[in-house]
């Protein structure tokens, strides 16, 4: 046999059913961001390399990010992440944008890493942000839109968490703790890496960047406590704004989420699958409030928080939270009963469609069991057939897949009929 040439590692192919997943996440994200008064934006698929290395890690740029040099010299980047290409759309009409900005967008990114168990090298990506507001109510405003999401795809407090910490909180803990300030950002990576390590080695880390072992004791203490967030008064005023949105059941606070040590300012959040089906985080984000500045505009607050659509597909699928969807956007099938008639049927195919109606008409005059079966494939709800004798007396015979009941019926009559039985569904 031939070989047939298999897509790029780290890619995924999107047949219609997979396709049909894909809208219907989008079009979930679209509706809960819409919910909230966010407008739809997008940036540029390549973006220059220096856009990502004024900000993001040095592990994403150098290592992860897909780069090459163009004609003109010019090193570019397939977008790994969003959020320095909404800083630079930001900062060019800074002067001209009406604050604040509720953003969102829907769209590829690629990262080159190992291909696994929810992890893809080319990916799908919610981000929505609030620009232009420093306040705890506008993270909370962020953190319940996530949780609005995970009502309406069906998952529920007892599958997914969202878990919730502040920077300048675990800041004031840490000079509690008497860490000088050289040194937060080694206890911050550590903190970061407590449930990837053995305990033990988690110890020696933390000796080994200079804890003493009071010091050692108290980060324990500050990372097993759950109330301690009671002291924050930002904290307070989040947890209290959550309430009032009716989220609380999601949420949770975690002194041990720490987030990228390079963007985010305040507040940071992550959300998990507790059912025990994936064991990766759903999605993250956050407080960032210098991001604007690193790329030539004036200082601006934003919070936000990125989805990718690898991690959360395949827990609702896990979940059985993946609905039926049809696999045709037409839900009605105008046969061909014989080549003499196929203008009848694509006349009537037109004529419906002109009235706002999707509609597929088969291809050739085929035997009226192969089209029944194919439209029952598809998904269809209604076939219609135009056969000799319907043709003389100007009728068609509408059948309703649903309930298999069958009629025969007036031209004029046909667009009512169909739109009863498409309401009903």
């Amino acid at each position: 046999m031939k070989k047939i040439i298999p897509p790029v590692k780290g890619t995924r192919d999107f047949y219609p059913e997979q396709m049909a997943v894909r809208t219907w996440l989008y079009n979930s994200v679209r509706q809960v961001s819409e919910s909230f008064g966010y407008q739809e934006w997008d940036a540029p698929f390549l973006e220059t390399l220096e856009l990502y290395a004024a900000k993001s890690g040095e592990e994403l740029v150098k290592k992860q990010a897909y780069v090459f040099t163009d004609r003109g010299g010019e090193e570019i980047t397939l977008r790994p992440e969003l959020t320095p290409s909404l800083a630079r759309l930001v900062a060019a009409r800074q002067n001209e944008l009406i604050f604040p900005l509720r953003w969102w967008s829907f769209g590829p990114f690629w990262r080159y890493e190992r291909p696994g168990r929810g992890r893809s090298r080319e990916f799908f990506q919610w981000n929505i942000d609030l620009i232009g507001v420093n306040s705890p109510e506008a993270d909370a405003e962020l953190i319940a839109i996530a949780a609005s999401f995970f009502k309406a795809v069906g998952l529920t407090p007892a599958q997914v968490r969202i878990v919730i910490n502040n920077r300048r909180f675990m800041d004031a803990e840490f000079d509690l703790l008497g860490f000088p300030a050289e040194k937060k950002a080694d206890v911050s990576v550590l903190v970061d890496r407590r449930d990837k390590m053995e305990a033990d080695a988690w110890e020696a880390n933390a000796r080994e960047i200079g804890l003493t072992s009071a010091q050692l004791d108290g980060l324990g203490e500050l990372l097993k406590d759950g109330e301690r967030w009671r002291t924050s008064e930002e904290l307070v005023r989040l947890f209290a704004a959550l309430e009032s949105l009716g989220v609380s059941e999601y949420v949770r606070f975690d002194p041990n989420i720490m987030r990228g040590l390079l963007y985010y300012t305040g507040t940071v959040f992550e959300a998990f699958d507790i059912s025990g089906s994936v064991r990766r985080a759903i999605f993250g984000g956050g407080r960032y409030d210098n991001l604007l500045q690193d790329v030539g505009g004036e200082p601006l607050s934003a919070v936000g928080f990125a989805m990718g659509d690898v991690v959360i597909s395949l827990l609702l699928q896990e979940l059985g939270r993946i609905p039926v969807l049809s696999l045709s956007p037409a839900p009605i099938l105008v046969t061909v009963f014989s080549p003499e008639l196929q203008p009848a049927s694509l006349k009537l195919a037109a004529d419906l469609r002109a009235l706002d109606l999707n509609v597929t008409c088969f291809p050739e005059a085929a035997k009226l069991p192969r089209q029944f079966k194919f439209a029952d494939r598809m998904g269809m709800r209604v076939v219609l057939v135009i056969g000799p004798d319907e043709a003389a007396a100007g009728k068609v015979t509408l059948k309703n897949l649903g309930d298999a009941t069958q009629s025969t019926l007036n031209r004029d009559e046909i667009p009512g009929a169909l739109r009863c039985i498409l309401e009903s569904i």
